[in-house]
């Protein structure tokens, strides 16, 4: 009797789980469009799961700030509010840019060790780049993660951490676009150098300029989304 119940809630959570994974793959790829109403019948239909890990996973994506539930009216995708957006960016500003000066003041270890990954995967030749949008979208979070989480400041990184997850929907879209994911590559090769070799001004101007382009860039494209895309709901 012990190995059954214990079994039944991690059965739950599992299908818990994929139910959210879906869920924020249809709002990150814009199948579900922000404002779009939907109700819990229509997402058990969509992923063939119960209404228990169903609500299990909207109540996650409601914690986080993706949709919002009405009562009596079901549930809404939140609409794009570039106000709130352009607030957590200047977070991240503030954040990244503590960050640097931190991380260029540290005497061990040096940028040059704490950044040797990075270094790895940016600074390489045109030829050696990669044009895997959604992979490159990956290592370009890791990389403003692993510029934080190197200043040794675990509050600093932790903070940092809760802005890059709510701004990741729109900062994705950045590389959709073949020119963006080169730009991104010159962009943080000439941070790195810079980091590299201790010039703490250089970059922090290089990085607040990348990030406000990067910023300009999706809300562009999340225009032109809103404007072309379906739901499919």
């Amino acid at each position: 009797m012990t190995d059954a119940a214990t079994q039944v809630p991690a059965r739950r959570d599992t299908l818990a789980d994929q139910v959210y994974e879906q869920l924020k793959q249809d709002l990150f790829g814009y199948r579900l469009l922000p404002g779009d109403r939907f109700t819990e019948a229509d997402v058990v239909a969509r992923t063939g799961a119960s209404r228990t890990p169903v609500r299990q996973a909207l109540y996650r994506l409601q914690r986080e700030g993706f949709v919002m539930v009405h009562l009596r009216n079901g549930w809404q995708v939140r609409p794009v509010d570039f106000a709130h957006f352009d607030a957590l960016y200047e977070a991240r500003i503030v954040l990244e840019l503590a960050a640097i000066e931190r991380l260029c003041a540290r005497p061990s270890p040096t940028p040059a060790e704490a950044l040797r990954d990075l270094s790895e995967f940016w600074l390489v030749p045109e030829s050696e780049r990669l044009d895997d949008g959604p992979y490159v979208s990956q290592q370009d979070e890791a990389f403003h993660c692993r510029l934080v989480e190197a200043a040794g400041n675990p509050e600093l990184a932790r903070m940092h951490v809760e802005v890059t997850e709510r701004i990741r929907i729109l900062r994705r879209l950045d590389f959709t676009q073949g020119a963006r994911i080169q730009a991104t590559y010159d962009e943080h090769a000439a941070v790195l150098r810079a980091l590299l070799t201790r010039r703490v001004d250089e970059a922090r101007r290089l990085l607040k300029s990348h990030i406000e382009i990067s910023r300009a860039e999706v809300q562009k494209i999340t225009l032109h989304m809103l404007h072309t895309s379906r739901s499919e709901w």
